[in-house]
């Protein structure tokens, strides 16, 4: 089982751990450009192609079950103020196995993620032909800025969203400024609103990212709930806002056609000439995302090699950055790799099946936790694991085979020889 550090330990040199630099705030900002960044300049699209004009429900759902989760992940964060997010609640709570389910499925889900935020910045900033050129940059870039230190990426982070936030609102005004745009023909029943609701969760799931940062943020028993509350609120909040303003300029038809929706809702309204800031705008949510998600899976890396559940050196920590540098350039390798050979439609639901059944772990371990840790009645748990198991069942079949697979070689070799015997 872990033991805890306690907030006020000292670093020894000799073995270095993760500094506490991090603020509430610094936090929020983290989970905010994750989840902002996630998806809504490119997940709207896709979930309208299957949802149609029941694309807000599909929404309203991914959000509440999105609810559910943070709020499990909360008062667990609250109890384990470490870094590996819900791989150290499943071990604590339910036991190594269901941790390392838990840690898989987060590493796999969200290193997929990493792949489509890549794959989005460069779809909304190159021609076709440069995409995944680019998309692997990007992707260098972001794990050199990860492994120079947590704080510059929380500082770049912070000015990602504030720029984002301000393309957002260009999108909002021109989607409601215009008349309404004819709704066209999109079939659509309910197994369409749920795999709708599965893709969007895509795009909540960034608030993990804060949960990761147990050892890295200042008093993270307090801090890591407000966080993790205020980000979603936000994140939930503008999502509404910009999918309604989309479907009033293009209508389900048109937004589900388009590779790059929400430039498109300016362009309806702005002209062409706007083109080029809401791309940037995209481009520029995809690498804060990006930013916030390497060094997340990189944590949850740091916490499974610590358990022998992966390769121990990746439990390495740089004497002067005080980051997961072995994580952290692992992660970036094989995301790179992912860039250049995947797609976007199909990264995403591959990342919604691993995040979903982190989440569902997580839901379970918060069920077991006493009365003095509980902050919300466990029937939010209970429902929060059934929505989670609900999506992950309605996603695209190949989303659903291809995790599936991944998850089943996490799990055999797990069994047949664990990480810790690779020296």
């Amino acid at each position: 089982m872990f033991t805890l550090v306690p907030e006020d330990a000292r670093v020894s040199s000799d073995d270095p751990r993760p500094a506490r630099l991090l603020s509430t705030s610094d936090a929020v900002v983290v989970g905010l450009g994750a989840m902002i960044g996630a998806g809504i300049f490119v997940a709207p699209g896709l979930a309208a192609a299957v949802a149609g004009p029941w694309l807000l429900l599909g929404l309203a759902i991914a959000a509440a079950v999105a609810f559910c989760n943070a709020a499990a992940s909360a008062q667990l964060a609250a109890q384990y103020p470490t870094s590996g997010g819900t791989y150290v609640y499943g071990r604590e709570r339910l036991g190594p196995w269901w941790g390392f389910l838990a840690g898989w499925s987060f590493v796999i889900g969200k290193t997929a993620s990493c792949a489509a935020m890549a794959l989005t910045a460069a779809t909304y900033l190159v021609p076709a032909g440069w995409q995944r050129p680019v998309a692997v940059a990007v992707v260098v870039a972001i794990t050199a800025v990860n492994c120079a230190g947590v704080t510059r990426t929380a500082r770049v982070a912070r000015v990602v969203v504030v720029l984002v936030l301000v393309v957002l609102a260009v999108v909002v005004v021109g989607g409601f400024a215009g008349p309404v745009a004819a709704s066209g023909q999109v079939a659509a029943g309910p197994y369409g609103v749920l795999q709708a609701a599965g893709l969007l969760f895509f795009a909540f799931a960034g608030y993990a990212r804060v949960a990761t940062l147990g050892e890295e943020v200042r008093d993270p028993r307090r801090a890591i709930p407000r966080a993790i509350g205020i980000a979603l609120t936000i994140a939930v909040a503008l999502y509404a806002l910009v999918t309604v303003a989309a479907l009033h300029a293009l209508g389900p038809a048109g937004l589900a056609a388009s590779p790059t929706p929400l430039a498109d809702v300016a362009v309806a309204r702005f002209g062409e000439g706007i083109r080029p800031v809401v791309a940037v705008g995209g481009g520029l949510a995809a690498v804060g995302a990006l930013l916030a998600l390497v060094a997340g899976v990189g944590r949850t890396v740091l916490a499974m090699a610590r358990e022998g559940d992966l390769p121990r050196p990746l439990a390495a920590v740089h004497p002067r950055f005080r980051v997961p540098h072995r994580a952290e350039l692992a992660v970036g390798t094989v995301v790179a790799v992912l860039v250049a050979t995947t797609d976007l439609r199909g990264v995403i639901g591959f990342s919604s099946f691993g995040v979903l059944l982190y989440y569902l772990v997580a839901n379970l371990a918060a069920y077991t936790q006493e009365p003095g840790y509980r902050r919300y009645p466990r029937a939010l748990q209970v429902a929060g694991a059934l929505g989670c198991a609900l999506l992950v069942v309605t996603l695209p079949p190949p989303a659903v085979l291809t995790g599936a697979g991944v998850l089943a070689v996490g799990i055999g070799f797990r069994q047949v020889g664990r990480w810790g015997a690779v020296r």
